[in-house]
């Protein structure tokens, strides 16, 4: 294993609390037994109210550890304020192979632009949030790799090392359920770049005014290379490039923008010789992703909607969206722009889904056809009936899913099953 021995020296010694049992935490405990099968560890189902729950359920107050390896889905305010390392995967796998690391985050884009820098650089490594564990891809790694991350916000509030390579796309309003305000998840994401070094490099967007604004605030403690990129402010070479992506819409023009900057910084080469690879690659799954043609409609999936600035993306890059699905579980995020676009935008039916579509129905005052309903095999036989010939149906639900479904995958293969039993 390619700098085993650093990542040894991390976990030796220590008494271990692996904090979650999903994915990451499965992961760690695979690494521990693997590399440190000394050390004393405990796996805790969960974390609450600064209690550690075990594997029967049974919750302790006692803390006989100095290392809690976290997963992305606890939140750090379950901790009690005690005297131990609060880490994670990311933590653990950036202070060894940040050097190696591109990193992506940002409230919407990631996974399309993580895996859009992969399709750019095919012998680089994609990992993280996207669904592959970074500790499940030491064993590939040497020192020519490049580790492709994409770095949810969880992943990154505890890092003391930021990837050689980051990139922030965006920043909304979005899991205030995991933080005390607003600001604590938008200083979450700022980590990946507040801990690089001097030498890194650090890719945002300036056509995001929150995003803007912030690096503005912080630029002085940031030690890397800005380089700022703005959708209106493109070279000739790079707009013919963009002709050649694939993907609708003005947002997945300015995460290729980028993803085709990072290529093209990383490998050294002029950003034109990305043009055929770009033509050649596919959008990821429940992204604006088209269903199919069932009886004379078109219907997208964009079940990865979960803030209102993606639904008003998603409608812009369709154009004609005749009857669109919003809502589902609600977050208390500000649905007012989302509203004030509805009310300017001639989409002629609406369903409106859980506790957010019903807040969302509250604020807009309209004359569409709608539909207030939780169930969607009720759902999508109504919008086949309401909708016209030739015309397109959106799910767009600007809310996250689970209060219904396990996750927002879940909700999109539910509504495309639902579609074709029509």
């Amino acid at each position: 294993m390619y700098r085993e021995d650093q990542l040894r020296f991390l976990l030796q010694g220590h008494k271990i609390l692996v904090a979650g049992y999903g994915r990451e935490g499965k992961s760690a405990e695979r690494l521990i037994r693997k590399l440190v099968p000394e050390v004393h560890y405990t796996i805790a189902m969960k974390v609450e109210d600064g209690k550690w729950i075990d594997m029967d359920g049974n919750g302790h107050e006692e803390w006989p550890f100095d290392m809690v390896i976290k997963s992305p889905g606890i939140p750090n305010f379950q901790f009690p304020v005690l005297n131990f390392q609060l880490t994670s995967l990311t933590d653990l796998f950036l202070q060894v192979y940040g050097d190696l690391t591109i990193g992506v985050t940002g409230t919407k884009g990631k996974s399309t632009t993580s895996s859009l820098i992969h399709h750019l650089l095919p012998w680089s490594i994609l990992a993280g949030n996207i669904g592959i564990p970074l500790f499940d891809i030491l064993d590939d790694l040497s020192e020519d790799s490049i580790v492709v991350a994409e770095l949810s916000c969880h992943q990154l509030e505890n890092i003391h090392r930021g990837p050689h390579v980051a990139v922030l796309l965006n920043l909304f309003q979005e899991h205030l359920d995991h933080y005390e305000n607003y600001m604590g998840y938008k200083m979450a994401k700022m980590q990946i770049a507040l801990r690089q070094h001097s030498g890194d490099h650090f890719f945002y967007c300036t056509d995001n005014e929150e995003l803007r604004l912030l690096v503005k605030s912080y630029e002085l403690r940031v030690k890397s290379e800005l380089h700022p990129y703005s959708i209106n402010d493109i070279s000739d070479e790079e707009r013919v490039l963009l002709e050649a992506c694939p993907l609708e819409g003005e947002h997945n023009r300015s995460n290729t923008l980028v993803a085709c900057r990072v290529a093209s910084l990383v490998q050294n080469n002029p950003i034109s010789t990305f043009s055929s690879r770009l033509s050649t690659f596919k959008g990821l799954r429940h992204r604006m992703e088209r269903v199919g043609n069932v009886r004379g409609i078109t219907w997208y999936d964009d079940s990865i909607s979960t803030i209102p600035e993606a639904a008003i993306a998603a409608m812009r890059a369709l154009g004609r969206v005749d009857t669109l699905i919003l809502g589902g579980f609600d977050r208390g995020i500000d649905y007012q722009p989302l509203v004030d676009f509805l009310k300017g935008h001639p989409v002629e039916n609406i369903v409106f889904v859980g506790a957010a579509g019903r807040r969302i129905l509250s604020s807009l005052v309209t004359h569409h056809s709608s539909l207030v309903e939780d169930d969607y095999t009720k759902i999508v036989p109504w919008c086949a009936e309401h909708t016209p010939q030739g015309g397109v149906v959106l799910l767009s639900p600007a809310a996250a899913s689970y209060d219904a479904f396990k996750n927002f995958e879940h909700r999109g293969d539910f509504f495309a099953e639902q579609i074709h039993k029509l």
